[in-house]
């Protein structure tokens, strides 16, 4: 199965761990990590993740990211026509640039779901793909 991870789960074990949902959400998030490198996942990277992770001020985190690139079993590597009609088709619905070129290219990955803990695009209806947080995923999975 075919799963993608957007900036903001990479980045959540940084956040501050104090608040609940935070440490249950980054859990869940290392928890996929393991399963995807077990093999059990597929990962799908993107160019947008390369230019979001390399925009990032904080080295550490950049230098935690960026190896996720070659763990995944697939990259979209190029923009297309396709990715950047569907990405306009979602701005038209609210969602942002990079939230909207994320989701694009895991739906032209054939992404079966896109994890997220952005409370906007987890309440954003997208048919095109399921939109779950890393605690959702984890307990569909194991459900």
């Amino acid at each position: 199965m075919k799963i993608y991870l957007d900036n903001c789960c990479y980045n959540r074990p940084f956040d501050d761990q104090s608040q609940i949902r935070i440490h249950l959400e980054t859990q869940a998030k290392l928890y996929v990590q393991a399963q995807i490198k077990a093999g059990v996942y597929d990962l799908v990277w993107s160019y947008i993740l390369d230019y979001e992770n390399g925009k990032n001020p904080y080295e550490e985190k950049r230098l935690a990211i960026a190896p996720w690139r070659t763990i995944a079993s697939s990259c979209v590597a190029e923009e297309t026509e396709d990715i950047l009609t569907f990405a306009e088709s979602l701005a038209l619905k609210g969602v942002k640039t990079y939230d909207a070129l994320h989701i694009s290219c895991a739906v032209a990955a054939q992404c079966e779901y896109y994890l997220t803990t952005d409370k906007k695009l987890l309440n954003t209806p997208i048919p095109e793909i399921k939109i779950v947080s890393p605690i959702v995923f984890v307990n569909e999975m194991e459900g």
